[in-house]
């Protein structure tokens, strides 16, 4: 694919919007660029090793391999894979899962941490993202000791409809409802039936509504 169509895809990603469009340009020289479909793995370990992703089209789950569990879920505009730029052992047993049709570019680790010391910008892009990332799980944890299951999945709908939703003219957030109550329950470190359960009653108190393709909030 041409390096003009390549920009056009980076445009919308914040990380670069400091570089200019020369520098883009010749960034987009050196990325390559895959279609994913839904429900497919990207082999993080084996085609992709040590690659960074850039994600212009869909969302995906990003699952630790050692115990079948969500780690988080990315959204377009973002990136993932980082974590091969600071510890590349870690970065193994991590796998990433579409959860809809998804467009990527991707480079190789190497390549970007010389882009990252060439940019003074993008390394400080990339570090607040990895940042940000270390947060949530440290507020996963904090949340665990001193929150009830019921408070978790709550405040987890509720960060979700606004990371994931758009708001539509009668002031709802719409998201795509694209975890399972199994991966809810993953992200919020309850069960399958307590995620169940919770819905349920949001549902019945009319605080949400949600069906198999999108959950949304009553306001």
């Amino acid at each position: 694919m041409k390096a003009i169509t390549k920009y056009w895809f980076l445009e919308g990603f914040n990380l670069f919007k400091k570089l200019g469009m020369f520098n883009m340009m010749k960034i987009c020289e050196i990325l390559e660029m895959d279609t994913i479909e839904k429900g497919k793995s990207i082999e993080l370990n084996d085609e992709h090793k040590n690659s960074v992703f850039f994600l212009k089209k869909g969302s995906v789950k990003i699952v630790n391999t050692t115990n079948d569990t969500v780690k988080y879920v990315v959204k377009r505009g973002n990136i993932f894979g980082e974590l091969a730029l600071y510890n590349k052992e870690a970065a193994t047993e991590e796998a990433a899962y579409a959860l809809e049709d998804c467009i990527i570019c991707y480079i190789e680790a190497e390549q970007m941490e010389q882009l990252m010391e060439k940019h003074q910008s993008l390394k400080n892009g990339v570090l607040k993202i990895y940042g940000l990332r270390i947060q949530k799980l440290e507020r996963r944890l904090h949340d665990l000791l001193y929150k009830d299951s019921s408070t978790r999945i709550k405040e987890f709908i509720t960060d979700y409809l606004e990371e994931f939703g758009e708001v539509n003219k009668d002031g709802k957030s719409i998201a795509k409802n694209l975890l399972s109550h199994k991966e809810i329950a993953n992200l919020t470190n309850t069960s399958r039936q307590t995620v169940s359960n919770v819905l349920s009653l949001m549902r019945k108190e009319g605080i949400i509504e949600y069906n198999g393709q999108f959950i949304s909030n009553t306001k």
